[in-house]
């Protein structure tokens, strides 16, 4: 990774070679000579301090502060427009020219950019139909599966380019049968079916979005029995609070209109469905791909057909339905129809047929090269396709890590260079199964397991008020704590983002659910990684508990994935003024540029072993009078503790002592603890992965294997809790006391690179 075109460098002063003095005498010559000469010398010398000083360059915490000051809400609103002209689902046209007005931005700023492409499995929809028969009715009640515009839209010309609702990878076929509901989708939710004599096999599972990915609902739809899905978006989650007929709705209010879809994958793994576990190519090369057989009977396709629909078509469906009245937790809101379980008597029939290809993505990069350690990266993320306009979801992320390019740019014409690399990624088909994330980091993923410091990312900058909303690998809490106190609150002038930050519990999430792309940097290689956004989140979680920054905003960003999703909206609803994109990017790059030019890592694993020993606790809380010994954990968190204090200390010390001179034993020194607090975090990775999850290699936090979005602290013994309780052998016994030992040696294995010593 080179940059065109060289800074240019401050050239050392030659003295040229001293004649000798005076003549035959040997140089001594007479006094007066002596001290003229002398004189000289000391001129000479005063000059060459004063030129050091002159061209040294300015401390990093001078060019940070600059960076600060640099924010422009104009700046963040005007790439926001331009990016969400058109919708751009990834694979389309109008995405390449979104991945277009990206590069020549980042190359305006003068940084060397580069396009990589990967020829990827995307879907698309051919056909779709949905009807409702109901017995006694003359005729079948056809659905139009259209999201409608609203007098005045500004984007209704646009939006005949959107994509018609799907599920991409949902199974192709025809299911004419009855309506089960199942409220949100989830196992417990089959399992009342099941106790109240509901059977869900070969009728069609009607769910609402909740807490649950789609895919998940899915999934969980199949494993009950199901020939197919509807997911529908409730008004009471999604329509706003009120009486029925006095709600609101965009454009008039924040809300999701009647006829608003949520769109979205059913693929249950991440990147190309076609090269599982080893990177794509790109169009042209030649690659080891599944093929299409192998492709349909894979676990992660859906395998049945599914469709996203309205809470009006989902409304007229629960009017039809029959059978004993569900339970009050699974009503609707105010003005609702009395929804019943079923089956029947109200019959769908349902269509789908798609388009499953391959399509071209590209990522798109930019590199900032380090002078002084130009091979370790730090590295800057967002996506940039969109299943419509993407106004929130992804190019608020998108105009955010723009604006802080351009500041780094101004920066360097202000005589800065980063003392590590910084990388500016802005990736493709995320929506579709991380894809563009996912392949990039399979294809380099030796270099980047030696050389990579953190990846930050920003999927969502915005989606309303609410405070700062990050979530992180625990080493970087402190960083986000002082990066945070640096930058003003722009919904409270008299607070900063860490006071904001706290009033939340807890105030820093952890990342592990699979639902943007840190994933295949954490879970897949091990990379210290971040992810944050400003807005509300409307519920408290534990570190064992589900928890997805998008399904707990459901308030604050009820148009997610659907047509509504546009600029509009954005400056209405989400950031009128733009100044949260400004606060939000100010601290994701201070964080960003602290990691590249901190001499000594800000990185700090001591709260790292005491978020382990919580959540330990958790686990054992309920594993309660299990036959297992948890001792192999607390030890390796006790061994983490103390490697954890002892580099703390050697950091301390080292910044402690006055090395007024940088010897090379002082650079040698600053390396190794660099190098140790850099591979620590990749001690967790177990290169066989989770048990039946193996792209899932973090023994520590990964996404629930009920939940792809959700998180899950030691995710293989939590699923193998379940299991045990559940079968009640001694074998599942034996399997979560593995699970335990495996854990362990993970903790130990990221002990010993932060002790740095071999055993």
């Amino acid at each position: 990774m080179s940059r065109h075109g060289k800074p240019q460098q401050r050239q050392p002063l030659i003295l040229p070679d001293a004649a000798p003095m005076g003549g035959g005498d040997g140089g001594r010559g007479d006094a007066a000579t002596r001290r003229r000469r002398f004189v000289a010398f000391l001129a000479i010398s005063v000059a060459l301090v004063a030129s050091y000083h002159h061209l040294a360059p300015a401390p990093a915490s001078r060019y940070h502060a600059l960076f600060l000051s640099l924010g422009n809400n104009d700046t963040a609103a005007a790439h926001l427009r331009a990016l969400t002209l058109r919708p751009h689902v990834a694979g389309t046209e109008a995405n390449a020219v979104a991945a277009e007005y990206v590069r020549a931005a980042l190359s305006s700023f003068s940084f060397p950019t580069r396009v990589t492409p990967y020829s990827v499995l995307l879907s698309y929809p051919i056909h779709r139909s949905l009807s409702l028969s109901v017995p006694g009715r003359a005729a079948a009640f056809n659905f139009a599966l259209v999201q409608e515009t609203y007098p005045g839209d500004p984007y209704s010309e646009a939006a005949a380019e959107v994509i018609p609702t799907y599920f991409a990878y949902s199974a192709s076929g025809s299911v004419a049968a009855e309506v089960v509901y199942a409220n949100y989708g989830n196992t417990k939710d089959y399992e009342y079916l099941a106790s109240r004599g509901v059977d869900v096999a070969g009728k069609v599972a009607l769910v609402r979005y909740g807490n649950l990915h789609c895919e998940d609902m899915v999934r969980n739809a199949r494993a009950a029995g199901a020939a197919a899905a509807i997911v529908y978006t409730d008004a009471k989650d999604f329509g706003g609070a009120g009486a029925k007929g006095k709600r609101k709705w965009f454009p008039d209010a924040r809300w999701l209109p009647p006829t608003g879809v949520q769109v979205g994958t059913l693929y249950y793994g991440n990147g190309d469905p076609t090269t599982p576990l080893w990177p794509s190519c790109a169009a042209g090369e030649d690659c080891e791909r599944l093929s299409q057989g192998e492709l349909d009977g894979s676990a992660a396709m859906p395998s049945i057909p599914a469709l996203p629909v309205s809470a009006r078509d989902g409304e007229t469906i629960l009017k039809a339905m029959g059978g004993d009245a569900a339970p009050t937790e699974w009503q609707g809101g105010e003005g609702a129809p009395m929804y019943r379980l079923g089956p029947g008597p109200a019959v769908l029939n349902l269509t789908y047929i798609g388009n499953d290809t391959l399509a071209t993505i590209e990522n798109v990069f930019a590199v900032i090269e380090g002078k002084e350690e130009p091979d370790r990266y730090v590295i800057i993320g967002n996506h940039r396709d969109a299943w419509t306009f993407g106004a929130v979801d992804p190019n608020s992320g998108t105009a955010a890590m723009l604006e802080i390019a351009e500041r780094l740019s101004k920066l360097e014409k202000k005589g800065w260079r980063p003392r590590r690399t910084i990388i500016v990624c802005s990736w493709d088909a995320e929506e579709f199964a991380l894809i563009g994330s996912t392949e990039w980091v399979e294809d380099n993923m030796d270099m980047l397991a030696s050389r990579a410091i953190a990846y930050l990312n920003v999927d969502i900058t915005v989606f309303g008020p609410g405070g700062f909303r990050p979530r992180a690998t625990p080493q970087l809490d402190q960083l986000i704590k002082e990066a945070s106190k640096m930058v003003q609150d722009p919904d409270d002038p008299s607070q900063t983002l860490y006071d904001t930050m706290i009033r939340h519990h807890p105030p820093i999430d952890r990342v592990a659910g699979a639902g943007t792309d840190f994933a295949a940097f954490l879970q897949y290689i091990g990379v210290p990684s971040l992810d944050m956004s400003y807005g509300t989140i409307s519920a408290a979680v534990t570190p064992l508990a589900s928890t997805n920054i998008i399904a707990l905003a459901v308030e604050d960003y009820p148009v997610y994935h659907s047509l509504y999703d546009d600029y509009v909206w954005m400056e209405r609803f989400g950031d009128p003024l733009f100044h949260r994109h400004v606060a939000l990017a100010s601290v994701w790059g201070l964080i960003a540029l602290r990691l590249a030019d901190d001499e000594i890592l800000p990185l700090n694993y001591v709260s790292y072993a005491s978020e382990l020993e919580k959540c330990t606790k958790l686990v054992e809380g309920g594993c309660t009078g299990c036959p297992v010994s948890f001792a192999p954990l607390h030890k390796s968190i006790d061994q983490l503790r103390k490697a954890a204090n002892k580099i703390h200390k050697e950091k301390m010390m080292l910044q402690a002592e006055n090395w007024s001179l940088k010897t090379r034993a002082y650079t040698v020194k600053v390396r190794d603890i660099n190098d140790r607090l850099m591979m620590a975090e990749r001690g967790f990775i177990n290169r066989e992965g989770l048990d039946g999850r193996p792209w899932y290699k973090h023994m520590i936090y990964a996404s629930s294997d009920q939940d792809d979005w959700g998180t899950k602290a030691f995710p293989g013994i939590v699923s193998a809790i379940d299991k045990a309780n559940k079968l009640n052998t001694t074998e599942s016994w034996q399997l979560l006391q593995h699970e335990i030992y495996r854990a362990a040696r993970a903790v130990s294995k990221a002990s010993a690179v932060l002790d740095g010593r071999l055993t």
